[in-house]
């Protein structure tokens, strides 16, 4: 049976604890977080493989990820937060790195230094043994060259985020140009308004799951379906953490029988 996933930290005020024992209880099989210090990753680590959970991703830092794209320390700092990621993955078990290539409405475009710098990155990666998910961000051109430039890199692929193609590229579709190379997902919902990242529970809003899970399946992908939802302010104040969770676990059950074609 396919895979299904959430984001941890979705509500933040539980403790983990409960959050990993609630996940397991409501038979989510994979998560992802950022990277956080070594000592909690480790905890964290230890909680979910109790509980047979493991980690589908890491997501890399993009604080600044513009910098990447420019010389100076602030790029050199920002090489070496991704790589400190990829050490991360190695860690805890986590097979990819998603990773931004740009952010915000006025992102650089590419440069010879920042290309420098993503060839440099796979190359560490693919020493590890870790896979590179490229997430679709603002800018088509950034992800269209990374997908060109590591055409044969057979540890980069597609992360499709399809809430931000509602919100961010709005009547853009990436699946029918890059979903060949998908190893990952991000879902999540929204309202197709222009820079508004809700990270809503699948089917609370606008976006066309039915048109989303069709690309899914006929992609052929068959990794796990991971939601990455924001449980906070002001669409879930109104309900218990556990009760957030619960209603993740409902949405994310549906998704995965309409991408095996079991309910429309």
């Amino acid at each position: 049976m396919r895979k299904i996933g959430i984001n941890l930290y979705a509500r933040k005020e539980m403790e983990m604890e409960d959050y990993v024992r609630i996940i397991s209880e409501l038979e989510f099989d994979t998560v992802f977080s950022g990277v956080k210090d070594p000592e909690t990753m480790h905890e964290t680590a230890e909680m979910l493989s109790k509980v047979g959970i493991t980690y589908d991703t890491l997501h890399a830092p993009f604080g600044h990820i513009n910098d990447i794209w420019y010389a100076g320390e602030g790029g050199e700092a920002m090489y070496a937060e991704l790589t400190d990621c990829i050490d991360a993955c190695v860690r805890v078990g986590a097979p990819i790195a998603v990773v931004h290539l740009s952010s915000g409405k006025q992102a650089p475009p590419p440069t010879d230094i920042g290309r420098g710098r993503f060839i440099d990155l796979v190359g560490y990666a693919a020493g590890k043994g870790i896979k590179i998910a490229f997430e679709n961000q603002r800018k088509l051109a950034n992800i269209a060259w990374a997908f060109e430039e590591f055409a044969e890199a057979e540890n980069v692929g597609f992360c499709w985020d399809c809430g931000h193609e509602a919100c961010f590229t709005r009547g853009r579709q990436y699946m029918p140009l890059f979903g060949d190379r998908l190893i990952c997902t991000h879902i999540h919902d929204n309202n197709g308004v222009w820079g508004e990242d809700l990270h809503r529970l699948p089917f609370d809003a606008s976006l066309d799951f039915g048109r989303i899970t069709t690309q899914i399946r006929e992609s052929g992908y068959e990794g796990a379906l991971m939601l990455e939802v924001m449980g906070y302010k002001p669409y879930y104040d109104n309900i218990s953490g556990e009760e957030f969770l619960i209603r993740a676990a409902s949405a994310a059950k549906k998704l995965r029988e309409m991408v095996d074609g079991k309910q429309k």
